[in-house]
């Protein structure tokens, strides 16, 4: 789908030779071949390819060429699952037009498109370039907001909740499996939303170094404002990483201990069950000479004596804190 804005949506196939001078900002969405074909030709460019803005290294995705800047970003869209993914975006700047190549649909992009023609500060390519920058700055934070919402709700059932105070061993084991997949869920959105702010903040630093001979003061100073942005959540990011480690370090402590509680009951249990086992062992060998055998109380003293020599060991265990 290929879009193009300013004061009005055009409709591609009705345009001739020339790009129509109101027209900045082509927006490819999953583009056909025709349509890449259609921006090349117009706008002298290369539409980069999606394989192309997956590159990982900053020579393929900060490129400044014939006075058009080429830079790509991560982006992080939802499935049909509304599971978080990872989805690249490409940024065309030239003087005028911005193209912007993208294979997902992105909130970010429909918030700027919505004052695209009301908005009299998008004057050029660079200005919707930084508007769309500053909404994902902005969609960042919500999200980094919420994952910090997340991990404060956590922080309380794992330290204050009481997950492995429990007498069922079952209900326990179930509360630290939830947890530990709710910890890694954090841990990977958290991972994705890291992504996202450093390919930001590396296009925005890259477009105010190298576009500065067309790029308005205003739009410098809208860029500066995003890089400051980006560098303040990212410091929100890392403290917000450090909580989730420690998070991650208790609920497996936690797993460790109901681990070591079981280890205790399996321990307590064998040796409870070892004096009653020899003694019933001694007296079922059925020797000639077994002066037990004669006695009358010899059957109610041997069971007696079973069932102390399996009291004791419990209230040893008992007394030595076994139980605590």
């Amino acid at each position: 789908m290929l879009n193009l804005y300013r004061w009005a949506t055009h409709d591609w196939h009705s345009i001739g030779a020339e790009l129509p001078p109101e027209i900045i900002w082509l927006d490819l969405l999953d583009p056909s071949a025709d349509e890449k074909q259609f921006v090349e030709s117009r706008l002298n460019i290369r539409v980069p390819a999606e394989g192309s803005l997956g590159e990982i290294e900053a020579s393929s995705r900060l490129i400044a060429e014939h006075d058009r800047l080429y830079l790509s970003s991560p982006a992080v869209r939802l499935d049909a699952n509304d599971e978080a993914e990872i989805t690249n975006v490409g940024f065309v700047i030239g003087p005028r037009v911005l193209v912007t190549v993208r294979f997902a649909a992105l909130p970010a992009f429909d918030t700027v498109m919505k004052r695209v023609g009301s908005d009299d500060s998008l004057k050029n390519g660079m200005c919707v370039f930084t508007a769309l920058l500053e909404a994902m700055v902005d969609r960042g934070a919500d999200v980094l907001e919420h994952l910090g919402a997340k991990a404060d709700e956590l922080s309380r059932g794992v330290f204050k909740g009481g997950l492995v105070r429990t007498r069922r061993p079952v209900r326990s084991s179930r509360k630290l499996r939830e947890a530990l997949e709710s910890v890694g869920e954090l841990a990977d959105r958290l991972a994705k939303a890291r992504d996202v702010l450093l390919g930001v903040g590396r296009i925005a630093s890259f477009a105010d170094d190298v576009g500065n001979e067309w790029i308005t003061p205003a739009s410098k100073r809208r860029l500066e404002a995003v890089s400051k942005d980006v560098v303040s959540l990212s410091d929100y990011e890392s403290r917000l990483s450090d909580k989730i480690q420690l998070l991650l370090d208790a609920v497996l402590g936690f797993i460790n201990i109901q681990q070591n509680d079981l280890f205790k009951i399996l321990t307590i249990v064998s040796v409870v069950g070892v004096p009653p086992t020899i003694l019933v062992g001694v007296w079922g060998m059925n020797f000639k000479n077994m002066p037990e055998l004669n006695w009358t109380l010899g059957y109610p003293l041997a069971c007696a004596a079973i069932i102390a020599s399996g009291i004791l060991p419990l209230l040893w265990f008992r007394r030595r804190g076994w139980f605590d």
